[in-house]
């Protein structure tokens, strides 16, 4: 709102200074302080809302230390993060971006669908919250409105030739020439690969000399697929006070990055990468959403006086998710998640060997003490806290070295 505001008062009315709010990274910083202000100055407020409304946590016995003293702290903290992220984005960024508007789509859907779990679990008195099902179809949902709208809508295009675009300074200004076409396309980025772009189309190439008029149904299932197994690798990760929210913030950072550079033509020139047009105006609501999560981390922290709930955890899963999309690097989606891929597999291998040895030799095994794998180091002994900084530093060396596949390849 603020930057049509602004808009107008520059080019309408011509007042100095007002043009600042045309450059994305004015307005990125504006973002991450206001979101920063709004989540530690209101998140209080909003947690002495929940704990009258009796919003508490029920916990389940499993055994670990410090686990009983959990009980009754607030939940459904999400809020904080959600209301954070939306209210600095309505302000500052363009709302008619198509990227923006995607992205508070995916906060509001996996927000309401994180919600109405809470919700069940806490006022229902149902431990289970909403039934998996339920949430597999709100997942895939969402994939099919993001899917659709990245393929299908016209402002959704790139540009891979960098190489032919010609620019130079004239009076202090960046001229651009030779730009060549935008179009569109399912191309996506192999990471650490030269010559590293690969479109889901060549996998129909099969199909005839048409094939490219049906790689929606290569890349749609596909969105679908990550945006699904995103979330719920969120979702187990958010068992510990702070690990949830400090490892996505690290991870949503990179993907800044990568959305800054692959949406400036200068960037993405230099670095001879994907250029995607518009891409860029999604670094305002990064920087909203990281200080959103920042902000959070200061009442998550060890000892937590609130928890993000599924509100909270299935929404950040789903944002993470759609960004990488958007910035065709779902492909680093391993290696920047790594931690999410960790605990979702901490659970799926514990789960599968247990049936396994079950049915082989009449007893179940297991490979970790406890999955997801936090709760593996939480039964060996170790404090929340040195696991919770001990993840969060592996996480940061995982985003080092997504960021280093830009030249590294």
């Amino acid at each position: 709102m603020l930057y049509y505001l602004f808009e107008y008062l520059d080019k309408q009315l011509d007042i100095p200074g007002t043009g600042v709010f045309q450059y994305i990274t004015f307005r990125s910083g504006l973002a991450i302080i206001l979101s920063l202000l709004i989540s530690t100055v209101f998140g209080k407020k909003i947690i002495n809302f929940l704990r009258k409304q009796q919003v508490g946590e029920t916990v389940r016995e499993l055994g670990l230390e410090g686990q009983s003293q959990k009980a009754g702290t607030p939940t459904m903290g999400g809020l904080i993060i959600i209301i954070s992220t939306l209210i600095p984005v309505i302000l500052l960024a363009k709302l008619d971006n198509i990227y923006v508007m995607l992205l508070i789509i995916t906060t509001l859907w996996m927000g309401t669908i994180g919600f109405i779990d809470d919700y069940i679990k806490i006022f229902k008195k149902d431990k289970e919250g909403l039934k998996g099902k339920f949430k597999v179809v709100g997942q895939v949902g969402l994939g099919l409105i993001v899917g659709y709208i990245l393929y299908f809508h016209p402002s959704v295009t790139v540009r891979t030739d960098t190489g032919k675009v010609n620019i130079y300074n004239q009076e202090n200004v960046n001229v651009i020439t030779q730009a060549g076409l935008e179009e569109k396309s399912t191309a996506t980025t192999i990471p650490f690969f030269k010559n590293n772009e690969f479109d889901y189309a060549e996998l129909l190439s099969w199909a005839g000399d048409d094939y490219k008029d049906y790689a929606w149904l290569i890349f749609i299932p596909i969105v679908i697929f990550i945006i699904t197994a995103v979330s719920n690798g969120a979702n187990l990760t958010d068992g510990i006070d702070g690990l949830a929210a400090g490892t996505s913030a690290i991870a949503v950072l990179a993907l800044g990055i990568f959305a800054f550079v692959s949406g400036n033509i200068i960037f993405s020139n230099y670095l001879n990468i994907m250029y995607i047009p518009n891409s860029g105006e999604m670094t305002v609501y990064i920087t909203a959403f990281v200080g959103a999560l920042i902000g959070f981390l200061w009442y998550n922290t060890y000892p937590a006086t609130v928890f993000m709930g599924d509100t909270g955890s299935l929404t950040i899963g789903g944002i993470i998710a759609v960004l990488a999309i958007a910035v065709r690097k779902e492909l680093l989606i391993p290696v920047l998640c790594g931690i999410f891929l960790a605990e979702n597999l901490s659970v799926v291998l514990q789960v599968s060997y247990f049936k396994y040895t079950k049915k082989k030799y009449g007893e179940g095994r297991r490979i970790f003490l406890m999955s997801p794998l936090h709760h593996h180091y939480q039964k060996k002994g170790y404090h929340e806290s040195k696991i919770v900084t001990r993840f969060w530093i592996v996480a940061i060396l995982l985003a080092i070295f997504s960021l280093v596949s830009l030249k590294l390849r």
